[in-house]
């Protein structure tokens, strides 16, 4: 087994005319929290069905969790779970009858099903309603069903379409919080598209931009802030009566692109933090008190617009 629970070379599916997914190439590494991120259409889904062998590629090749889902992918979905965007849940069935059913489709021994059954219902605040049945259920009720179904044989690689569409903000949190833990404390690997940019900063190591079925970027917000030359932005805490003078100091320092004031300070845009020792060293001589500088965090929106409005000019 290598560090690498994804790797993808030059993969390409067209349906009739549409090139869905266009030469795509990236890895994710094990225990790694993955953003992939795009417009509907974008390729998004044909990518999660062709790593998970449901589809077949019209050329290139993968390797998801050692196997080839070409020629393995009955062996591979046995330690992949998925969230599709719109699940598919037996509302004539209760809870427990639709998880006892698919895990018996993934494999779980049938000493363990009852125990993991109760375990993801209790995990996804289900415990009291599984008897009833999901067609009784509320739209959030029946994500969070979903979301217990893709975990409930203990995949290695999970794949989530959206996984808190429907969820209210505690609910929401809640399945944050077991991203984090799958990923950090139990070292599975999480593949997460997603529409809603916060979430994905606040949840990705590294995100991967599609678009019209190319990867157009991949790497960590701090990378791909600098890949599109966005500017760092940070804020100073000065003394209050000494804010007049400290704008007037930065806006003659040509290190310094930008002087706004705002409610914590002064914020600042430079092209390089290593011009940030010399900016202070500057205000020191100066006499004027910085008691804090905190850097500000280029936000996944801000990147993914740039990304999107250069993919769409060059088209």
């Amino acid at each position: 087994m290598t560090d690498q629970a994804i790797c993808t070379q030059n993969l390409t599916r067209s349906f009739g005319s549409v090139q869905a997914v266009n030469g795509l190439s990236f890895t994710v590494d094990v225990g790694e929290v993955f953003g992939f991120l795009g417009h509907n259409g974008a390729g998004k889904t044909t990518t999660v069905r062709l790593l998970n062998g449901v589809l077949m590629p019209d050329s290139g090749e993968s390797t998801v969790l050692g196997y080839d889902p070409v020629t393995e992918g009955t062996a591979l979905r046995a330690r992949t779970g998925v969230l599709t965007e719109t699940p598919s849940l037996d509302e004539r069935l209760t809870a427990v009858d639709n998880l006892t059913f698919y895990a018996d489709l993934y494999g779980v021994p049938a000493t363990q099903v009852r125990q993991r059954v109760a375990a993801v219902l209790e995990t996804f605040g289900l415990a009291e309603r599984g008897g009833d049945k999901v067609g009784g259920y509320s739209k959030g009720m029946k994500q969070r069903l979903a979301l217990a179904r893709a975990f409930l044989h203990e995949p290695e690689l999970i794949f989530l379409d959206e996984p808190t569409s429907g969820l209210d903000p505690v609910a929401a949190q809640e399945v944050h919080e077991m991203i984090r833990h799958v990923s950090r404390d139990e070292g599975r690997t999480v593949f997460l598209c997603t529409h809603n940019l916060v979430e994905a900063q606040r949840l990705c190591d590294r995100v991967g931009v599609m678009e019209h079925g190319h990867l157009v970027a991949v790497g960590t917000p701090h990378e791909l802030a600098h890949q599109i030359g966005a500017k760092i932005r940070y804020t100073l805490e000065i003394a209050p009566d000494q804010l007049k003078a400290a704008q007037e100091a930065l806006t003659r320092m040509t290190a310094v692109d930008d002087v706004r004031e705002d409610d914590d300070g002064l914020s600042i845009s430079v092209s390089d933090r290593e011009v940030i020792p010399t900016i202070l060293a500057h205000l020191i001589a100066a006499q004027i008190r910085v008691y804090a500088v905190t850097p500000q965090q280029v936000s996944l929106e801000d990147i993914y617009m740039t990304l999107h409005k250069r993919a769409e000019d060059s088209r």
